[in-house]
């Protein structure tokens, strides 16, 4: 396997402090939320601060688009179209910045009771096609994100997959909440690895999505990993709540030392055959 390792920035993270620590700490990359500070509209000012820290520090960069209040999947011709706007002017900004991957949530708020399931997947799916082109076309790798109790969470999310052609983002702890164990999720990985490109690795005790450090939960990531084909390649950030550059080392860590367990267990199943 070819994998890069990165985190990405909380809330109240300085960006060029993310990098600093992605640099003190080992990581290949800083997945740089645009929300908050990090939105287009505040972090314009200091893009080109950011993007020399980046290359002074030789850390790469992949990005989490905005979410929440933008509804790419609204119902609403002019709102949905508005939010599709806004995420254009994110994945500016993300390859700005040299940003390889923007992270996208494929959900929409609509009113459940008043507009069907139908309707609602077809506008998703829309905005999903539209913005995985138009990033294309600007050298970024959109990565839809399964969503608990979305449109498309991971018992759903194979049917965005057949009708487009985004790759995924499987976050570990939203498909603990969907009701899948470890089994379920390394199925899921079995079954989609050409698609997945890149993981939110974070830890949960139980089925609540607590973005723990890596370790400090049951998610058993070694299994995971181990479902990965041998020639997988791709992106694993740690989505863990903490600002503490000590737990975002421990997480990168063991990180690395579950890839290597995965790949020993691999070799030695492959010698015995």
């Amino acid at each position: 396997m070819n994998v890069d390792v990165g985190f990405v920035t909380q809330l109240g993270m300085d960006p060029l402090e993310a990098v600093a620590t992605a640099a003190d700490r080992g990581y290949d990359y800083v997945e740089v939320m645009l929300d908050g500070a990090g939105a287009r509209n505040s972090l314009a000012p200091r893009r080109e601060d950011l993007r020399s820290a980046l290359a002074e520090r030789g850390i790469g960069c992949t990005v989490h688009l905005p979410f929440g209040s933008i509804d790419p999947g609204s119902p609403f011709d002019a709102v949905r179209s508005g939010a599709v706007a806004e995420l254009e002017a994110h994945v500016d900004l993300a390859a700005d910045l040299g940003a390889t991957k923007a992270t996208l949530h494929p959900t929409t708020d609509a009113w459940a009771p008043a507009h069907d399931d139908e309707t609602v997947g077809d506008a998703i799916v829309e905005s999903v096609r539209h913005l995985d082109a138009y990033a294309a076309g600007r050298g970024v790798e959109i990565v839809a994100e399964n969503i608990p109790r979305g449109r498309f969470d991971t018992n759903r999310i194979g049917e965005l997959l057949d009708r487009t052609d985004v790759s995924m983002c499987l976050d570990t702890g939203h498909a603990r909440v969907d009701g899948r164990d470890d089994g379920g999720i390394a199925a899921l990985i079995d079954e989609r690895a050409d698609r997945i490109s890149h993981f939110h690795c974070n830890d949960v005790r139980g089925p609540d999505d607590e973005h723990l450090p890596i370790g400090a939960g049951f998610v058993d990531f070694e299994r995971l990993f181990g479902a990965l084909p041998d020639d997988w390649t791709g992106t694993l950030s740690a989505e863990v709540f903490t600002r503490d550059a000590a737990y975002l080392g421990h997480s990168r860590d063991r990180i690395e030392e579950l890839l290597a367990a995965a790949r020993s267990d691999r070799s030695d199943r492959e010698g015995d055959e």
